[in-house]
């Protein structure tokens, strides 16, 4: 298996992990503190950061030769900035100090998202 292969089932499976866990610590732990506003942009986080390790797992199986390095890393990076951000501002205003420096983070990973799904759509017409 190849070294960016490797990559992406190993980003692809701690991602889907957390999800997990993030999703359930959402669902129960979240749920009473969290205003429902909040807890939806949660849950988009966790949805969208599931749909991606979903993805990267699925590109560690496809051969998409010179692309598949730059499609991991654009979903990787793009889907911890994206989910990561909400997190974030989530979780400080839950808490009662809403860090606003992460809502700027959020639109630059989706953008990297979008650029990962991008170029796995051009790989499959250069090939």
């Amino acid at each position: 298996m190849e070294i960016q292969n490797q990559l992406a089932i190993i980003a692809g499976s701690t991602l889907g992990m957390l999800a997990v866990i993030f999703g359930a610590f959402g669902a129960h732990a979240l749920k009473k503190r969290m205003s429902a506003e909040l807890l939806v942009s949660f849950e988009t986080g966790v949805r969208y950061q599931m749909y991606h390790a979903l993805l990267l797992c699925f590109i560690s199986i496809l051969s998409l030769s010179d692309f598949t390095n730059l499609i991991v890393n654009l979903i990787l990076i793009g889907t911890i900035l994206f989910s990561f951000s909400i997190y974030g501002l989530c979780l400080s205003a839950t808490f009662g100090k809403k860090i606003k420096l992460f809502g700027p983070i959020t639109p630059i990973g989706g953008l990297l998202l979008v650029g990962g799904w991008f170029m796995l759509l051009y790989s499959f017409f250069v090939k």
